[in-house]
């Protein structure tokens, strides 16, 4: 009876708080949407080789971070952390990464890793003045002409993205109207040959077939398809329940398709 007394005093005393104060609890699911790819968001997938995403992060953060000052001035906030991709039991570097991170000002990153769930996938949501299109064609093109990305030991193709939105049949209509006028749309920009390709991951609500057909029609009369000596090729990536879209130069399968390793 006693050992019984005791517990039941202190269940009591643990339901116990102070008047007027309420009790709060974080919802871990939200928490996780709160890191996933939004509609409205702006960035660059990239693939890498398998279990190399830690170490590939760490690579295209620095690679990212050292052209966006060449493009874009050089007092540009540092990217964030991300996932490490320093070696197990390096407290040192981990010491002086948090010491970094306390000295450098509160600003909100360039680039910004989004965790995924699945393997050899990574992506990075970008903030202005940075322009994926324009940074990716500016690494490749570098790369092409010998510029050696020694830290690139493990990624693979980059695919820059200009907007994001839910994968639903609105959301492709709204995305195809707003990334591609400014290249097909007005009289400056007549009689372009275009080109798209699709590329979808864990998603079996749109068809290939769809998906063109909707683009081309955003595109709009006055444009031919040339699948080969197009002047904008047009990229859509579904994956999952969001889709992104952006438009490139005639350069992209002499550039191996974005593809850094290749390169």
């Amino acid at each position: 009876k006693k050992r019984k007394a005791d517990v039941d005093q202190r269940a009591d005393s643990n339901n116990k708080r102070p008047k007027g104060k309420k009790q709060w609890s974080v919802s871990r699911k939200n928490a996780s949407e709160a890191r996933a790819i939004q509609p409205g968001d702006v960035g660059i997938w990239a693939t890498c080789a398998m279990k190399k995403e830690g170490k590939s992060v760490g690579e295209l953060r620095d690679l990212f971070q050292e052209y966006a000052s060449e493009l874009y001035g050089k007092d540009l906030p540092a990217s964030d952390n991300g996932e490490s991709d320093a070696e197990e039991g390096d407290i040192e570097g981990d010491i002086q990464k948090e010491i970094d991170g306390i000295k450098r000002p509160a600003a909100d990153p360039l680039f910004e890793s989004v965790k995924l769930d699945t393997q050899c996938l990574l992506f990075f949501r970008t903030r202005p003045p940075v322009e994926p299109v324009n940074l990716v064609q500016s690494i490749c093109r570098d790369a092409a002409n010998g510029v050696e990305q020694k830290r690139c030991r493990y990624v693979k193709r980059l695919t820059p993205i200009s907007m994001v939105d839910k994968a639903t049949e609105r959301g492709l209509e709204e995305t195809a109207k707003s990334v591609l006028a400014p290249h097909f749309h007005g009289p400056e920009n007549a009689g372009k040959k275009f080109a798209i390709r699709v590329s979808t991951r864990n998603n079996r609500e749109f068809t290939r077939d769809y998906v063109i057909k909707t683009v081309a029609a955003a595109v709009g009369p006055g444009h031919k398809v040339d699948l080969s000596a197009y002047d904008h090729l047009i990229l859509v990536e579904i994956y999952k329940n969001i889709l992104g879209m952006s438009v490139v130069g005639p350069d992209f399968d002499t550039l191996k398709r974005f593809n850094l390793a290749e390169l």
